[in-house]
């Protein structure tokens, strides 16, 4: 497996891959790379024929206060993993290369109203920090694929949007969220947590399939009152409630009765350590 921490290094080598006919897949994360990282290196294989992982914890899209210095990294663990499952390439550039005349004078892209709710409420700027990163990560490697979790199901929507928007080249492709036998969303952020707290922080899960059941089976569905109870439940098990919310799975906008596509979302903090999760459904 190739490994390069360049812009220009990265471009030759998928200028490489391209010479010889193969199409290119992308993986972005902020490495330390968990079975859930790997499912999508995984579906990248499946699709092209050279696959790039980058790997860059990405300044931009932390707010103050937030885990940006105690965030893992582990790149030589990500490195021995990717090359394990048939990764081609990994790009893990420093903070100085992406952002050479650093963040402040740097210019960014806003998705609008998707970024406004929920995650992007809680987290200000953070999307405009998510957008910006993938738009130069696309614009690097120029690949025919890209490859996103549904865990972070508010991030896929706004990068669908902002490929959408800006006219770039690329395919949007999801993999399903893996989970750990309890139910809880993989994470690298569950390193933060002991066991007694992922055992209580499947409660995440449970809500969100509870609130499913309920949709599922009413005829006259009270959103409000299927949130309300779900926020509940979490706050007994322990943890801190950010939100749940029932929305229209593409725009993310509140569901109303007439909304056929749904996705219900939840944040929520145990200690210090802030997780998200969601689950998607048709009426």
């Amino acid at each position: 497996m190739e490994q390069h921490h360049t812009i220009h290094a990265i471009r030759q080598s998928v200028g490489k891959a391209r010479s010889n006919g193969s199409t290119v897949g992308v993986v972005p994360t902020m490495g330390n790379l968990h079975e859930g990282h790997l499912s999508l290196i995984d579906r990248a294989l499946s699709m092209t024929d050279f696959v790039v992982c980058t790997l860059f914890v990405n300044p931009m899209q932390f707010g103050a206060g937030e885990d940006l210095d105690n965030y893992p990294r582990t790149l030589d663990q990500d490195r021995e993993r990717l090359q394990q499952h048939g990764c081609h390439c990994l790009f893990a550039p420093p903070a100085s290369e992406v952002y050479p005349e650093g963040l402040q004078s740097h210019t960014t892209v806003t998705v609008p109203a998707l970024s406004e709710r929920h995650c992007g409420a809680g987290r200000p700027g953070h999307f405009d920090g998510v957008a910006t990163v993938v738009t130069k990560l696309f614009n690097i490697v120029q690949p025919d694929v890209a490859i996103f979790g549904q865990k972070d199901y508010q991030q896929l929507q706004v990068i669908r949007k902002l490929t959408r928007d800006l006219c770039l080249p690329v395919t949007i492709s999801s993999a399903p969220t893996l989970r750990e036998p309890n139910g809880l969303a993989m994470s690298s952020r569950n390193g933060y947590l002991s066991q007694e707290q992922k055992d209580r922080a499947a409660v995440l899960y449970r809500s969100l399939q509870q609130s499913a059941t309920r949709i599922g089976e009413e005829s006259a569905v009270d959103f409000p009152a299927i949130e309300s109870t779900a926020m509940e439940q979490i706050r007994e098990a322990g943890l801190e409630p950010e939100y749940v919310a029932v929305c229209d799975a593409t725009t993310l906008q509140p569901a109303t009765a007439e909304s056929r596509e749904l996705v219900i979302l939840t944040a929520a903090r145990i200690g210090s350590t802030r997780l998200i999760d969601n689950i998607t459904l048709v009426r």
